[in-house]
């Protein structure tokens, strides 16, 4: 894995916010898949690590951020965690993950992923966490890559298009989404390598 990504390890993200400003806004939910890699090269979707989180002190919170995600923050069933703790948890997890796959840093996957950068890098710096794992402003990002390999850009539809069971009605929660990004950012690397792209078992 380290040798495909130059010593980086992909680990797919997404997150629920409360708007779209990553510094006012809050941090609702967030999910992470780190990856792995089988014996003939290719990318497989490993662990999900998953945070409901309270909204940090002052946030702001959109009503049609509440009504398009469909998260009630008064929900019993929600177990929310204050968000230090679950952005440390959640941290730990891919410095985990990294050193397990010998790599030396966590690069971002997002499908539109500097947003989904933005939301992390403020929650980090917010609750003062100093070893960030994640690379500050790199970012492999499904959306472009998703018009590139399918000739769209929203993930359900693109999900579709490359045979992809995606359900609307469990999307927009992080995890699921979070899931179906890594699948599909698996898939566009793993048929890039059977058309003949770089493998790392050239090496």
């Amino acid at each position: 894995m380290a040798q495909r990504f130059r010593g980086f390890l992909p680990v797919v993200v997404d997150v629920e916010t409360g708007g779209f400003n990553s510094g006012r806004d809050a941090l609702l939910e967030v999910a992470a898949v780190t990856l792995t890699m089988d014996e003939n090269g290719l990318l497989l979707p490993d662990q999900t690590l998953e945070y409901h989180i309270e909204p940090f002190d002052g946030a702001n919170i959109e009503q049609s951020a509440l009504d398009f995600t469909g998260i009630d923050l008064d929900s019993p069933d929600r177990f929310a965690d204050p968000e230090p703790m679950a952005m440390i948890e959640l941290l730990q997890g891919v410095r985990r993950a990294v050193k397990e796959q010998g790599c030396t840093r966590a690069v971002m996957v997002g499908h539109n992923a500097h947003f989904d950068l933005g939301f992390i890098n403020a929650a980090i710096n917010r609750c003062e966490i100093k070893r960030n794992p994640f690379h500050p402003f790199s970012c492999f990002d499904t959306a472009t890559l998703s018009g590139l390999a399918f000739g769209h850009t929203v993930l359900a539809k693109t999900c579709q298009l490359a045979g992809i069971e995606f359900s609307n009605s469990a999307a927009h929660s992080a995890a699921y989404d979070a899931e179906k990004t890594a699948e599909l950012f698996c898939l566009i690397v793993n048929r890039w390598q059977e058309l003949g792209g770089w493998s790392p078992l050239e090496l």
